[in-house]
Parts: C-alpha cells; sequence; structure tokens
C-alpha cells in the first residue's frame, strides 16, 4: 500500500513538471529571443543566443516610450481595480442582504452575463462610446467596470453570505445609516475576498489588449505597454528582438505580483466559494 501511494505521488509530480514545461516553453522560447539578434531567431528560434545582444532591452524601451507607456497602465489598472471594487462590493452587499425577486433576477444576470463573448457587444461598445465621447481612458475605465463586474460580484456575493447580519442590525439599533454600516461595519470585514478581487482584475486589466486597442488605440499619448510592444509588429516585417525584450519587460511586474500574492488569490477564491 505504501508502494503504491509513492509510485502514485512519483507520476503526479511527473505529469505536473510536464505540464508545467508546456506551459512555461512559450516564456523560455520568448526570453531567448529578447537576447538574440533579429538574423540569429530567424536562424535558430529555440537556440541558444549566439552571440548575446543586450542592447534589445534599451532599444525597446526607447521605442516603446516604456516610462510613458508603463505609467499609462498602472494608473489605468489601479483606478478601475478601485471603481470595480467600491461598486461591486456595494451591489454585492445589497443583492445579500435585500432579498427579493428582482436581486435574484440582477444576480443570475450578473452571471449568466459572464457566459456572454466579448465579440458579441464589441461592435455596439464601441458605437455607444463613440456616441458619448467616450473613446478615451475615461471610456475604457468605464467599460472595465462593466465587464469586471460580475466575477466580482460572483466572489463578494459569496463571502458577504458568511457575515453575520446581527452586526449590521447593532448598527441600525446605534443609529448608523445604510451608508454607514456598510463602509464602517461590513467592508471592513471583506478585507479577504476584497484583496483577491484586486488581485485578479489587476491581473486582467494590466495583461489586456483587445479593449484598450479599441477604446484608446487612436490616442498615442495614452497607449499602455501591450500597445506599444503591437508597434514592433509591421505590415511588411516584424522587429521579433524588440518585441520579444519589450514583451519581457511588460509581463515581468505582474509576474512578480502574482508570485508575491498567490496565495491570497487562493484563499480569497476558496473563501468566497464555500461561504
Amino acid at each position: 500500500m505504501c508502494n503504491e501511494r509513492k509510485i502514485s505521488k512519483f507520476f503526479k509530480i511527473i505529469i505536473g513538471l510536464f505540464v508545467a514545461a508546456l506551459f512555461l516553453f512559450p516564456m523560455f522560447m520568448l526570453l531567448l529571443a529578447s537576447f538574440k539578434s533579429q538574423k540569429n531567431i530567424f536562424l535558430d528560434v529555440i537556440g541558444w543566443p549566439k552571440p548575446i545582444v543586450l542592447t534589445n532591452y534599451g532599444e525597446a524601451m526607447k521605442r516603446m516610450d516604456y516610462g510613458s507607456a508603463l505609467w499609462n497602465l498602472l494608473w489605468i489598472t489601479i483606478v478601475a481595480t478601485i471603481i470595480i471594487i467600491i461598486f461591486t462590493s456595494m451591489a454585492s452587499w445589497v443583492l445579500v442582504r435585500y432579498k427579493t425577486r428582482v436581486s435574484k433576477v440582477l444576480f443570475y444576470v450578473f452571471a449568466i452575463s459572464m457566459l456572454i463573448p466579448f465579440q458579441c457587444v464589441m461592435l455596439p461598445l464601441m458605437s455607444t462610446l463613440s456616441k458619448l465621447d467616450l473613446l478615451n481612458p475615461k471610456g475604457l475605465i468605464f467599460a472595465y467596470l462593466g465587464f469586471g463586474s460580475p466575477l466580482s460580484i460572483i466572489l463578494y456575493h459569496g463571502f458577504i453570505k458568511g457575515i453575520p447580519a446581527e452586526l449590521e442590525e447593532a448598527a441600525a439599533i446605534d443609529g448608523c445609516s445604510m451608508f454607514r454600516t456598510f463602509w464602517g461595519v461590513v467592508f471592513p470585514l471583506l478585507s479577504p475576498i476584497t484583496m483577491t478581487v484586486a488581485i485578479l482584475n489587476i491581473m486582467w486589466i494590466w495583461n489586456d489588449y483587445l479593449l484598450p486597442s479599441l477604446v484608446i488605440g487612436s490616442n498615442v499619448q495614452w497607449n499602455t505597454l501591450p500597445l506599444k510592444t503591437f508597434f514592433f509588429f509591421g505590415q511588411f516585417s516584424s522587429r521579433w528582438d524588440y518585441a520579444s525584450a519589450g514583451l519581457i519587460m511588460s509581463i515581468i511586474p505582474i509576474i512578480i505580483f502574482y508570485l508575491a500574492a498567490q496565495k491570497k488569490i487562493i484563499k480569497g477564491v476558496v473563501d468566497g466559494a464555500i461561504k
């Protein structure tokens, strides 16, 4: 019996390593390409750099205007995440505490909306934002609020169910308004799931390319890092050496952020699902 467990554990480790290698191999190729010349990439895609080219990163930063693009992406991500947290936490609390047919229908609408592909609403969204003169960072943040709300509300909804309603009743007896009850009593208790919601939305918004390209793609001064890396791919030629370096510089911050916060992501998702 003990041997069978050891063999089973051994095969699980092997399968895990194999799956991890499949996921990490493209990243490994991208890292190698970032230290190669354009010619070396075409001659040997998966080989080691010969010679190692360190100037790709400096040239990529210059052509991308890395500092400006990083700042644009950083503040859009932070502002959009904060707005998503504020609106979805309040909406979830109301949906949980005020149990009516309308609240049930609204919750199911949010849940079902996660199944609708972005391509189905892409053209109507662009048309609406254009009419409202919102093809700018404000419109992008507004769109992120809409697309980020369903998952955030589901996570908050499950977590709020585990908070005793007696705490809110006691606050109401003490004379707290609904607004003060939520922000003074309920919201501080939501810190574990709030951290998870923040992390998931930060990772999604940081890596997003399609929505910014549609909403702010024409405003070069507001381009984010994912949009800037696309400039290396032209109609007749592509600078894979600079593009690889630019992509590595774009994903390093979010990889570090994920590795530092992965335990909180898993804990928050589990707590939201169980409660």
